[in-house]
């Protein structure tokens, strides 16, 4: 059946500011600078200020980032990072892009984000960094995780969370560096490729800095090891930067919707996210069932649309095969992989078309 709720629509996420987006496009176009230029230090200026951050670092991806952080708290060849294996493997290709190895931690079944207790217990002498995942915008528990930690480098990705607090405190400012993804379907999403990283110490920031083009400390003079080419492009840097007054108020009808739900599908056996206000960017609206996959069917079939975010974690990836750092068994993630579905949840949507989405799973609840 043709689907006519979807996930997601960045048609219609774009369309009432088209003619912005045209316009900053068209300026980087007739500048004649088209990486690392004004834009771009303006757009890391704004993005800082949001944040509530001293300094932002602009990179190619979401993915880079977390790999450039890794390298500035120098994690490397022989060392662990401790990580969740339920939030899509982009964590787990940082690690192993720099040489280190995963030490994976089972999760807490309501926020499905990082479990504390997991982490103390997963530690090794060989352990130089942690990542913390706040999984479809849902802040993780920073201060405990963060004591659980032992002063350890954490590093926090915020791919999903930009605009998320917790005590007054924005996703990417508890840890000591925070990693954003602007993947066009984030709540803030470039028209292509596009990341970030936010810190409050000035020397990582400038090792940042220098590690996203090729180490360089001045220009063909490469003064910090193990840099590469990751940098955030100028047209990028002028979408973003037109988007982000809009983010507030993008964020909190995602959160109207995301109320919606939670209060028209209790009681019908499903796992909701935690009610939970600022917390929560709502990036993705994930319920559970363990008939995830015959409700995801029941609901298609009157075209709503689902997704899954994520089907396989990264310890059972057919990529992991034969590695010792797979040989894990973390009960909870494997559940939640099996039991999570994604519904409709983006800030176009229609008062109407949430109330079919929740009628339809009202009705395929009952069936399934």
């Amino acid at each position: 059946m043709t689907i006519s709720v979807p996930v997601n629509d960045l048609e219609r996420h774009n369309r009432p500011i088209l003619n912005e987006l045209q316009e900053a496009a068209a300026a980087v176009v007739a500048s004649g600078w088209y990486i690392l230029g004004p834009r771009v230090r303006q757009f890391e200026a704004g993005f800082a200020a949001f944040c509530g951050a001293p300094h932002c670092v602009g990179v190619g991806n979401g993915t880079d980032a977390l790999e450039l952080a890794l390298r500035a708290v120098g994690a490397g060849p022989g060392d662990h990072v401790a990580a969740v294996a339920n939030a899509g493997g982009y964590g787990t290709a940082a690690i192993l892009a720099t040489g280190a190895e995963p030490r994976y931690v089972d999760v807490e079944p309501a926020g499905m984000s990082m479990d504390p207790r997991s982490l103390a217990a997963a530690i090794t002498p060989r352990t130089r960094a942690v990542i913390v995942t706040h999984l479809y915008g849902y802040m993780a528990d920073m201060p405990s995780l963060l004591e659980a930690a032992g002063g350890l480098p954490v590093i926090e990705d915020c791919a999903q969370a930009h605009g998320a607090r917790l005590g007054g405190r924005h996703a990417g400012t508890w840890g000591a560096i925070g990693c954003f993804s602007f993947y066009p379907t984030k709540n803030l999403g470039a028209l292509g490729d596009g990341g970030a990283l936010v810190c409050s110490d000035g020397e990582l920031a400038a090792r940042l800095g220098a590690l996203r083009q090729y180490g360089w400390t001045s220009k063909y003079t490469a003064g910090v090891p193990r840099g590469r080419n990751s940098r955030l492009d100028e047209m990028q840097a002028a979408i973003l930067l037109t988007k982000l007054p809009y983010l507030e108020g993008w964020n909190r009808r995602r959160r109207e919707i995301a109320e919606s739900y939670g209060k028209a599908l209790t009681g019908l056996g499903l796992e909701l996210p935690p009610v939970c206000g600022t917390r929560s960017a709502t990036h993705l609206y994930v319920v559970r069932s363990p008939r995830r996959d015959a409700l995801r069917e029941a609901l298609g079939a009157t075209g709503i649309g689902t997704d899954i975010h994520y089907p396989v974690p990264d310890h059972r990836q057919p990529a992991a095969v034969g590695h010792s750092w797979a040989a894990v068994s973390l009960p909870v993630t494997e559940r939640c992989c099996r039991e999570a579905l994604t519904l409709p949840c983006f800030p176009e949507m229609t008062g109407e078309e949430v109330r079919r989405v929740i009628d339809a799973v009202g009705a395929a609840a009952v069936r399934c």
